[in-house]
């Protein structure tokens, strides 16, 4: 009985390793993202530099995507991509330029469902699966993850941490989706009131006048006096907290 016990305590063990490690990426995010005990991903960054990043979120088509990567090149600027698992088979050739290029690959899930209606093992499943074909792809550990339609609840949060992930949101949004044109898109972008130090910026490869819009964005946010960099570059990756905002903090 006792030899039962001791063994089936081993393979019960084991078995937990084996299922945490199809899910699992070596140097899980460990931080504290809860406050007055709600989770939050980080919608800003709290920093003394004059830093914003900018992000595109890709799901939908790619007719614009070289025009995009043109015009940060002109710049010398590097970015943030967050893609679907289905952008990511569609279009395997953008997401290796992308990170030639040497832009930040993020994670916009597989199917690019409202993660907080899917249970623990599916909200995982989404990171993993496009994890996986991003990294069989370009060799990239991605660790960035934004869920689609800024959907989120306590698990989401926890189960991205856990996967490796920290989860983004963002704190100043181009509305370039809403496609009312290219002079919208830089209006609402560059005279945003979270137009500040730590902000992410939302905006849409596929989205009609992003394109567009893009280069005069650049130009006057630039005069502004802002450096524009990745989100891997803006945010911290240990020892902070969160505000009740979204915004992260560095512990001192």
């Amino acid at each position: 009985m006792k030899f039962l016990k001791k063994h089936g305590v081993i393979v019960a063990a084991a078995l937990i390793v084996v299922v945490a490690a199809a899910y699992y990426i070596p140097g899980a995010v460990r931080v504290t993202s809860n406050v007055n005990g709600k989770e939050l991903p980080i919608y800003s960054v709290e920093t003394d530099k004059k830093q914003v990043a900018l992000s595109f979120d890709a799901a939908w088509g790619n007719e614009d995507t070289e025009i995009i990567l043109d015009i940060l090149k002109k710049y010398n600027l590097h970015v943030t991509f967050f893609m679907t698992g289905g952008w990511v088979e569609s279009y395997p050739e953008d997401v290796k330029k992308i990170y030639e290029a040497g832009h930040d690959l993020g994670n916009h899930s597989e199917n690019h469902k409202n993660m907080s209606q899917l249970s623990d093992e599916e909200q995982k499943e989404e990171l993993m699966t496009v994890h996986n074909k991003v990294k069989k792809l370009t060799g990239c550990d991605m660790f960035l993850f934004r869920p689609p339609y800024g959907d989120y609840n306590d698990s989401v949060v926890l189960n991205a941490q856990e996967c490796g992930y920290y989860p983004i949101q963002w704190s100043v949004d181009s509305l370039d989706w809403k496609d009312y044109g290219a002079d919208s898109i830089i209006d609402t972008v560059v005279n945003h009131k979270e137009l500040k130090n730590g902000a992410i910026i939302l905006c849409h490869n596929g989205a009609k006048y992003t394109k567009d819009a893009l280069e005069t964005m650049i130009q006057k946010i630039l005069e502004k006096g802002y450096e524009i960099v990745p989100i891997s570059k803006l945010i911290y990756r240990e020892n902070y907290h969160m505000d009740v905002t979204g915004r992260q903090i560095a512990d001192q």
